[in-house]
């Protein structure tokens, strides 16, 4: 079987539309036909069936491309595999949350640039669900969240350490003057959140909940500069890494309450899907990441993949 039939067949599949897909390949609209019905011919079931205007996979047509897609993820593989140039270029492709990407990442980012001046990077923000569904997807080679510890049975997730967060405020803020604060303590105070679905957030509000702490108001920004200017103008609270504040404390613009909770604790986790085809540019960005701070894997869990 020519391999380019199945590339014909995705095409088809993601366009469902034998005319658009011959347009995005370079195809005539005949050739495309052909090879689906050679493809068709070969496993001798129907691969699609009109619906309406367009066209859509059968149950067999499913089938066959979850197979493509596994055959041909394979082949390129190979390729980048046997590609010596492979090992030293291509696209460093990593999905980060906004704290990482601009207090942790860059010292380490400019080190792998350095080295490897001939690999493109590539940040994409989002919050930890989405990462890690990223990974699984490989929309992501790797993966940096701020979550609890957890196991995935697709994904590896190294722990990078223990990520402080902390409360801040606008030092004329009431409880700025609070030696000790508990969660009580927040009872009436106005809120300013990450986006929903932020793994410290969720933990926060369920702090909030358990000590009968109701949050009565609330705003939620997807930006971390966002909140610490809406915090410094006085208009509520909020939960953010330490790493993130620490030029606004050292100016004052910032306080960080006296507040800890023994559940309030996220984890720098490095996340790659265990299937993960590692060449050796990645494999660095990988040592360069644990050389200074050994990695604390999930309990049953290898940190790092062999080198190959």
């Amino acid at each position: 079987m020519d391999t380019r039939y199945l590339l014909t067949f995705r095409e088809v599949a993601k366009c469902q539309s034998f005319t658009r897909a011959a347009e995005v390949l370079g195809y005539a609209q005949s050739s495309v036909t052909t090879q689906i019905q050679n493809l068709e011919t070969d496993f001798g079931v129907t691969l699609f069936e009109r619906w309406g205007r367009k066209i859509r996979l059968t149950h067999a047509g499913e089938a066959l491309l979850a197979y493509s897609e596994q055959l041909l993820a394979v082949l390129d593989e190979a390729r980048a595999n046997l590609s010596e140039q492979a090992q030293l270029a291509g696209t460093l492709r990593i999905g980060t949350v906004e704290s990482l990407a601009a207090f942790f990442l860059p010292p380490f980012l400019q080190k792998f640039r350095q080295e490897h001046p001939r690999m493109r990077i590539l940040l994409k923000p989002g919050i930890c669900h989405d990462l890690r569904q990223g990974v699984k997807e490989g929309h992501h080679d790797f993966a940096f969240v701020l979550d609890w510890l957890q196991d995935h049975p697709e994904l590896v997730n190294v722990n990078l350490g223990e990520e402080k967060l902390v409360v801040i405020a606008a030092p004329n803020h009431p409880l700025a003057q609070v030696e000790k604060i508990e969660a009580r303590d927040f009872i009436g105070a106005n809120w300013i959140f990450t986006e929903a679905g932020c793994s410290y957030r969720s933990i926060m509000e369920s702090v909030l909940r358990d000590a009968g702490a109701a949050i009565e108001s609330s705003s939620e920004f997807g930006s971390l500069e966002a909140i610490k200017q809406c915090v410094a103008y006085d208009l509520g609270i909020a939960l953010i890494p330490a790493i993130a504040v620490g030029e606004e404390v050292k100016n004052g613009t910032l306080v960080i309450l006296p507040f800890s909770h023994p559940d309030v604790r996220v984890y720098r986790q490095l996340v790659y899907h265990k299937k993960k085809w590692m060449p050796q540019a990645l494999l660095r960005f990988l040592e360069l990441l644990t050389a200074s701070a050994p990695p604390q894997p999930l309990p049953g869990k290898s940190d790092l993949p062999a080198a190959r």
